[in-house]
């Protein structure tokens, strides 16, 4: 067996990137006896070397990333400084001198990914990211991998255990939206500034990368159409339990009409209670995958946190290392162009809630607003305001153009006092 250390220089050391230091520690010897890989980590790039950094050993820590890049007793690079610049730099510069590296950089990649990927393949080294999308869950090796010859047709997941968390609250105890962003924040899952997150940021970076492994076309961060949560209120919540739904911010990936043209987009959808995503609950995420001939598959676990994240990137790590010591890589493989299906093409089943005047006539003139716009009916329910009431509708499949026009001739019927939040349905309860 090779014992020969495989040496690992790492940029940046927070809560992932000490727990990465850790990891490798304490799993070492099962890791060489398994793979006969020795791995050691001799550099990390930190901002501030002197600050206290418990389990990792301070005569590692330096202040400059090039230099640990470019160092001649590193052999495989990690990068978890987030970011576009200068991590995109750093990598490029690692590829060029033959290191492999290992990203959860989902920021980067969902921008520049096509271009870091040529040049890995160019440089034939490694550039593995398995942390960028969810964390923990393997989905990046089995979309690469295991279904590489699948004819997949749809991929729907939610990525993003913030806004998870939320809808969780405001579903199970009934919170408003402030009050359970407020406690997100408070438990360390939200931001100060939460935008990002509740506002799909976050999940469409990551739709872009899993649309781009899954279909092989090249897809960026503003490929993807992306709509977050601020605007669910408690009462959408209430009317989706009462009919059968739960909300949930997913991200949607899936070839539409003949010409295979790509959908993809991030934006809350009512889900019947029996889907598997629908029982995905606080900050945890899930991939649900469709494919011609696997069928239905689901990868589940936590999306975030250092210990879940440092795992991930821990499995590329080795990957690394074995392809380095054999003198070979893993291809990413060509993307070809993508065709994107515009958002005004979506054919969807959806869920409107409409505010109205409560008085004679306004049900039949809301009615033929959607028979002028065809869109069909399926469900509705009213419910008392005092001098007014809100009706909710759940239409039939209807194209999102229709349904847009439809809501701009409500906006200005005299009747109608205020159009909630619009809802894609995905599925019958």
């Amino acid at each position: 067996m090779n014992s020969e250390p495989v040496r690992i220089g790492i940029l940046g050391c927070g809560n992932v990137g000490a727990a990465l230091v850790r990891l490798i520690g304490e799993r070492r010897e099962a890791i060489l006896a398994r793979t006969g890989v020795n791995l050691v980590v001799t550099r990390i790039a930190v901002r501030n070397p002197l600050l206290d950094r418990p389990g990792v050993d301070a005569k590692l820590l330096v202040d400059d990333a090039a230099a640990v890049v470019g160092s001649p007793d590193v052999d495989i690079v990690v990068e978890l400084i987030g970011g576009v610049e200068p991590a995109r730099s750093l990598i490029l510069e690692a590829i060029k001198l033959s290191k492999p590296t290992v990203t959860g950089n989902k920021e980067l990649l969902a921008n520049f990914g096509p271009e870091m990927f040529s040049a890995a393949d160019a440089a034939g080294v490694d550039l593995l990211f398995e942390a960028a999308v969810a964390g923990g869950i393997p989905l990046i090796r089995p979309l690469r991998e295991s279904l590489v010859g699948e004819d997949v047709t749809r991929v729907m997941g939610i990525v993003n255990g913030t806004t998870n968390y939320i809808l969780t609250k405001m579903t199970e105890a009934g919170m408003s939206y402030e009050a359970a962003l407020a406690e997100a924040q408070s438990l360390g899952y939200a931001e100060s500034d939460p935008t990002a997150d509740v506002e799909g940021f976050d999940a469409a970076a990551k739709a872009a990368i899993i649309a781009s492994m899954a279909f092989g076309r090249r897809v960026v961060a503003s490929d993807v159409y992306r709509e977050g949560i601020s605007t669910v209120t408690a009462a959408d919540i209430a009317f989706a339990t009462k009919l059968g739904y739960v909300i949930k911010l997913l991200a949607v990936i899936e070839e539409v009409g003949d010409e295979k043209k790509l959908s993809v987009r991030v934006h809350p959808v009512m889900l019947p209670k029996s889907h598997p995503l629908a029982s995905v609950r606080e900050a945890f995420n899930a991939v649900f995958i469709e494919g011609r001939a696997v069928g239905q598959l689901m990868f589940y676990g936590r999306g975030a946190g250092g210990q879940p994240t440092a795992s991930a990137v821990l499995g590329d790590v080795i990957d690394a290392a074995v392809n380095l010591r054999k003198e070979t890589h893993g291809s990413i493989g060509t993307f070809a162009p993508v065709v994107l299906a515009p958002i005004e093409n979506l054919i969807s089943e959806y869920h409107l809630n409409i505010e109205v005047n409560d008085q004679p006539g306004v049900l039949a003139a809301v009615a033929n607003v959607f028979g002028t716009h065809n869109v069909s009916i399926r469900s509705m329910e009213q419910e008392g305001l005092g001098a007014a009431a809100r009706i909710v509708f759940i239409t039939h499949m209807a194209m999102e153009r229709d349904i847009q026009a439809c809501l701009d001739a409500l906006r200005r019927l005299p009747s109608v006092a205020r159009i909630g939040t619009v809802l894609r349905v995905i599925g019958e309860a």
